[in-house]
């Protein structure tokens, strides 16, 4: 497995230290929240990315992407019935795939679920068109930066919009474009009517990306959610992509999570 953890989690900590302090831990991969850097990543200057990427490089640590990509913004939706919104939405998402690539990166995790609740007044079928409208217009930034974009789906505690892994296919494939992909996180399958190990199996076709927490939204072995069938789905399905830790209670501090997290991880992989 090549481990990552989100950056979100060191809240207050300096980049560099982040870095290397994952780096000690064991992980090679650092997912980073854009919020954490800028209000917006248009406002991330190319020497500060090349910054946070040496950084980074020298602790021996791999930024691999961006999450939360529409957290913390405004202006930006997913699912709006405004064409000008859309367009402006998919032309962002065109930016942070440049952010990603400048930072040594190669993958988008699209949750960020306030930013795509369907409009009220229309329908499901609706939201499906509007938001192929919007990541239309992303493509060819993906092309052109090679990063992927992987549709998260979510639980429908925190969206109405994508809530299962079957949905987010449904949207991969009427795109079909070779770099939009599907992100699994532990916490939103266990919102599935099937066992998390059998959701992995099922869409092995397009997975990507993967996040490790537990429905307690802490992190891995801070739960009761078994992770031992969980990797040995990912093993079956030659997951070859990283596993990311990503928590939502940050107790009792970012070291312990990301300590204790690793540690259980290590434990779990398949023999």
């Amino acid at each position: 497995m090549k481990y990552a953890i989100c950056n979100e989690t060191f809240e207050g900590w300096d980049h560099a230290r982040v870095c290397g302090r994952v780096a000690e831990l064991g992980y090679t991969g650092l997912e980073v929240a854009p919020f954490t850097l800028a209000p917006r990543i248009t406002d991330v200057t190319a020497a500060r990315r090349a910054e946070l990427r040496r950084q980074a490089e020298a602790a021996g640590v791999r930024i691999i992407g961006l999450h939360w990509l529409l957290a913390k913004t405004e202006g930006f939706h997913l699912t709006s019935s405004d064409p000008p919104v859309r367009k402006r939405t998919g032309e962002y998402l065109a930016d942070l795939a440049q952010a990603a690539a400048d930072l040594g990166g190669d993958i988008l995790v699209l949750g960020s679920p306030f930013q795509r609740n369907i409009p009220e007044g229309y329908t499901r079928g609706q939201a499906d068109d509007f938001a192929a409208d919007t990541l239309s217009h992303c493509l060819p930034a993906l092309d052109q930066t090679r990063v992927a974009l992987c549709l998260e789906p979510l639980t429908p505690a925190e969206t109405n919009f994508m809530t299962t892994a079957a949905e987010g296919v449904a949207l991969i494939r009427r795109l079909g474009h070779p770099l939009v992909k599907l992100h699994l996180d532990v916490k939103a399958m266990s919102a599935e009517s099937e066992p998390t190990p059998d959701v992995i199996r099922a869409n092995r076709e397009f997975l990507h990306h993967f996040h490790a927490n537990d429905p307690n939204k802490r992190g891995p072995g801070f739960g009761t959610t078994e992770f031992k069938p969980i990797f040995r789905a990912l093993a079956d399905v030659t997951y070859t992509g990283w596993v990311s830790v990503e928590v939502f209670d940050y107790s009792p501090d970012p070291d312990t999570i990301a300590r204790e997290s690793i540690r259980y991880m290590l434990e779990c992989e398949p023999v």
